[in-house]
């Protein structure tokens, strides 16, 4: 039995679909990023950080975390931003080799 080789494989998929799934499967590692790391970095830092090991009100520690919270959103953002520029460049790169 022959094993096809990878090129006979791509030459079945059109390269849209390949593209397409890799820039969702992106899209969707950065949504739950975006949903899960500023919320889960406020609840942690409010209640172990600042009110834990520093000892600040409950009132402060919200202002505090939520300062933290925005700071993660932009830090995801910005990933999100980087690594959406190099896909786009290297798939511009290969498209133009062809």
């Amino acid at each position: 039995m022959e094993r096809p080789d990878k090129a006979a494989l791509n030459a079945l998929q059109p390269p849209e679909f390949s593209s397409l799934a890799s820039t969702l499967k992106t899209l969707l590692f950065f949504t739950a990023l975006m949903i899960t790391v500023p919320i889960g970095l406020y609840f942690t830092t409010k209640s172990y950080i600042f009110e834990g090991a520093l000892g600040m009100s409950n009132r402060d520690s919200y202002f505090y975390a939520a300062i933290v919270a925005v700071v993660a959103v932009h830090v995801v953002l910005a990933l999100f931003v980087y690594v959406a520029w190099n896909e786009g460049s290297r798939q511009w790169r290969e498209g133009k080799q062809d």
